[in-house]
């Protein structure tokens, strides 16, 4: 079995409390989202909340030797929320505070005007919430990256006993965020799809979520939660078993049995390798390809997996020399660069998590050439450096 004795007992999302832009979004018109404050219901809801969070922690198991650590976010509006459920908390019982940017809200831009935001925000209903960038702010998938890096800060405070709990005492992490974040946090810890984080809704001012240690050392949120709440959150009934199933699973566990997953990708009437089809391309068709394509005019470049082609483009000379800077592509040259930064920083993420270059995938949900290109080349690059 193994020792599970530092591992948080609760993971708890909390978003703050109704502010001054919840209730009147023409504020935004004249003041900083960062500064954004909290209105007296608000402050209601965090005090009520922190009632709430002390009654859960000190329920829940035989000891009476607990201890909390707060994240929180560097906005107004979450960081007084902080001061209100604080008020439920003597001091003896806080290990401590950290202040974190990268669980801070989405950057919508700077002063907001209520109507153009009205339109923007039924854009990205229509275009993706997940994928939508607003006008000189960022899109969830930026948050996303952001929350991802905080992630891992977190687990290293937690690989090191960083916070200097002793094994004897349940330790419990409060994270006090954006609606976005804990989103966006909760599909990064369960791995869940694009699909999936369409689905959800945003949790209401101080709604908490709590995710719980199993007995084998996964976290889980049916522990806590009933499968309606999780209905009314947006999860569906195959990511809600998926929650039961984590009540138990042992950590170095992974889901294969999620089926509803890995058959959106493969043809399941294929049982055994004599049902696979012989109409397979082989390497030498790909070198057939890539002789009928050269000529003086252009240039093969390739993304290989493994020892096969994963990606087989061209691009022509009269491109610029620099894929980022074709202003002529469907992104303007920030947005083409931010996006690369992006996939760069997932690539990062890749290589921190598996430590090879082996084998690896890039898929951009961008229909931009160059900027596949440019990843291509920085994860040839990488591998060439690591390999050396």
């Amino acid at each position: 079995m193994p020792n599970f004795r530092l591992l948080p007992k609760h993971i708890i999302l909390v978003r703050h409390g109704e502010s001054e832009g919840n209730k009147d979004p023409s504020v935004y018109k004249t003041t900083p989202d960062y500064k954004i404050s909290l209105t007296e219901h608000g402050r209601a809801l965090a005090r009520l909340a922190g009632s709430r969070l002390r009654d859960l922690i000190s329920s829940k198991g035989p000891s009476q030797h607990w201890r909390i650590y707060f994240y929180v976010s560097p906005y107004e509006r979450t960081q007084s929320t902080l001061r209100e459920i604080g008020k439920s908390f003597s001091k003896k019982r806080v290990i401590g505070v950290r202040e974190g940017c990268r669980i801070g809200e989405q950057d919508f831009g700077n002063f907001q005007v209520a109507e153009r935001m009205r339109i923007t925000k039924e854009t990205r209903e229509n275009f993706g919430r997940l994928f939508y960038r607003f006008p000189e702010g960022e899109s969830a998938a930026d948050v996303f990256v952001l929350v991802s890096s905080s992630l891992e800060s977190l687990w290293r405070d937690i690989d090191l006993n960083r916070f200097n709990n002793d094994p004897s005492q349940d330790l419990n992490l409060i994270i006090i965020s954006h609606g976005l974040a804990s989103r966006v946090f909760l599909m990064k810890w369960f791995k869940w799809s694009v699909e999936q984080f369409e689905r959800l809704y945003n949790p209401g001012n101080c709604e908490i979520r709590v995710m719980e240690l199993g007995s084998g050392g996964e976290y889980s949120l049916a522990i806590h939660h009933t499968d309606e709440e999780l209905q009314e959150w947006g999860l569906s009934p195959e990511m809600i078993e998926e929650q039961k199933w984590r009540i138990k699973a042992n950590k170095a566990d992974l889901n294969y049995h999620s089926k509803w997953y890995h058959n959106s990708f493969f043809d399941q009437e294929l049982d055994s390798d004599a049902d696979v089809k012989e109409d397979v391309v082989s390497d030498n068709a790909f070198e057939d390809v890539k002789e009928e394509n050269s000529d003086d005019d252009s240039k093969d470049h390739f993304l290989v997996l493994g020892t096969g082609y994963l990606h087989n483009r061209q691009l022509t000379k009269n491109k610029p020399a620099d894929p980022i800077a074709d202003t002529s592509a469907s992104l303007s040259f920030d947005a083409a660069e931010a996006m690369v930064f992006k996939l760069r920083c997932c690539l990062i993420e890749y290589v921190s998590d598996t430590g090879m270059f082996n084998f690896f995938k890039v898929i951009s949900p961008y229909p931009n050439l160059a900027m596949e290109l440019d990843i291509a080349n920085e994860v040839q690059r990488k591998g060439n450096q690591t390999e050396a």
